[in-house]
């Protein structure tokens, strides 16, 4: 079983900041955010992963005041600073694929991978977050499907500057005078509808060879290009039976590029609120829910269905949410939440409030694992994105009960098994280039 360690200011629960726990400054708070990443490495944890928007996520200022998401740490900053004080743990974060450059990236993210002694990951996304054009001066946000046709491209180029030096490039002879054998240098001359980009890239290879790729799209787009592209995809099912269809799907769609199913671990987030007994993480958790603001949940519901619900009453059920062209899939699984459970506007902001979408198990360690095992067992993933609701206590939690009894049973590790990140998610490093195959063949 894999495991992620989410990173979110203060915690998951959007009222975290409250919580007697809770640390109201957690976000620019870096001798914090260090005990926790060595915290999860105590935890064995797989990889330390923070999330990022551009601009601010959620809408107006009014609002904002109760929310604590509103500044944080430009998190490849944080991971540079986390790889130095930890040995084992992965460091991966998010960088946007339309509102960067393909050339830049690939150097931040060699440069991270290089330094950390291959432990770095780039989560790539398309930024569904319609505010971020403005912070670029942008008119409008790019429509979804140019989002993803830019972002095929995008990992193509960012891909090929990674492999620019060749197995065995680098000669460093003192004597001969020759550095580097030119025969082994791949230079990338790429020219394609958005990009035009000539390597090599002027950073060397780590001792992984190249930073993972990690995803987390759950559309037909974000299936495709995961299937494509993506070591790790970081999805947001809400049932069992729908993690088992996204993990097929995704794992069957690798065919056609020519990859093996194995070479992609599918973690969903997994927001874990765990105590010695099952009565007591169920108060845990009525504790934190009765700390959430109501202007602030109402405000973070509206953003998160791209559609303003402040004239409703929030008593009353969900209005039919029009659809547009820049909305991400998280607006379709909130609706279907809404509807499966007959939620009021209420009810749909205390459920999401804690994971944003993603699945919620609340109970004793034994709970907490029956639910983690089967999922593994019976195909609905390969590991899971944990979500504490509550920094510190929450992940020290998690650490305490639950990583035994997962050892105990014995499908979590006792020990790390690599140095890189590549070695403890069990991946190799992938071919390059990925070709597209016949699926008829």
């Amino acid at each position: 079983m894999k495991l992620g360690m989410f990173y979110w200011p203060c915690g998951h629960h959007i009222a975290a900041w409250r919580h007697p726990d809770g640390i109201p400054n957690s976000g620019s708070n870096l001798p914090h955010i260090i005990e926790l990443a060595q915290l999860a490495e105590r935890g064995l944890f797989d990889m330390f992963f923070m999330a990022d928007s551009v601009s601010f996520w959620r809408g107006e200022l009014d609002a904002m005041t109760h929310d604590s998401y509103g500044t944080w740490i430009e998190p490849f900053t944080l991971m540079g600073s986390l790889a130095q004080h930890t040995n084992n743990l992965g460091v991966v974060c998010t960088a946007t694929t339309t509102y960067d450059q393909p050339y830049s990236l690939a150097r931040r993210f060699a440069s991270l991978d290089l330094v950390s002694g291959g432990r770095a990951g780039w989560n790539l996304v398309t930024s569904g977050n319609r505010a971020e054009a403005d912070s670029f001066g942008l008119p409008e946000h790019m429509e979804k499907a140019q989002r993803y046709k830019r972002a095929h491209e995008f990992a193509h180029v960012v891909r090929g500057l990674w492999n620019s030096w060749g197995e065995g490039v680098f000669i460093r002879d003192q004597k001969s005078g020759i550095f580097f054998n030119k025969n082994k240098l791949r230079t990338l001359d790429h020219e394609g509808e958005f990009f035009k980009v000539r390597g090599p890239l002027n950073v060397p290879p780590s001792p992984q060879g190249e930073p993972v790729m990690v995803q987390a799209g759950a559309s037909d787009d974000g299936r495709e290009l995961a299937a494509e592209t993506a070591e790790v995809i970081f999805g947001a099912q809400q049932t069992f039976e729908g993690a088992q269809e996204f993990y097929n799907d995704v794992k069957h769609r690798m065919l056609a590029y020519g990859r093996h199913p194995d070479s992609l671990k599918v973690m969903p987030g997994l927001l874990v609120c765990v105590a010695e007994t099952h009565d007591e993480a169920v108060k845990k958790y009525d504790q934190l829910q009765d700390l959430i603001d109501p202007v602030t949940g109402l405000q973070l519901l509206s953003k998160r269905l791209d559609y303003d619900l402040s004239g409703y009453p929030i008593d009353g059920p969900l209005p039919d949410i029009p659809r547009n062209k820049t909305s991400s899939t998280r607006v379709d699984l909130f609706i279907e939440i809404a509807h499966r459970e007959n939620l009021t506007i209420k009810d749909l902001y205390r459920r999401v409030a804690g994971a944003r979408g993603h699945y919620e198990v609340v109970g004793s360690a034994v709970e907490v694992v029956d639910m983690m095992q089967r999922w593994v067992a019976d195909g609905a993933c390969d590991g899971f994105n944990i979500m504490p609701p509550v920094f510190p206590s929450s992940l020290r939690e998690f650490v305490e009960l639950v990583i035994p009894e997962l050892q105990r049973r014995g499908i979590f590790r006792t020990s790390y098994s690599g140095t890189t990140l590549r070695e403890n998610l069990g991946l190799v490093r992938p071919p390059w280039p990925i070709k597209r195959t016949n699926l008829n063949e």
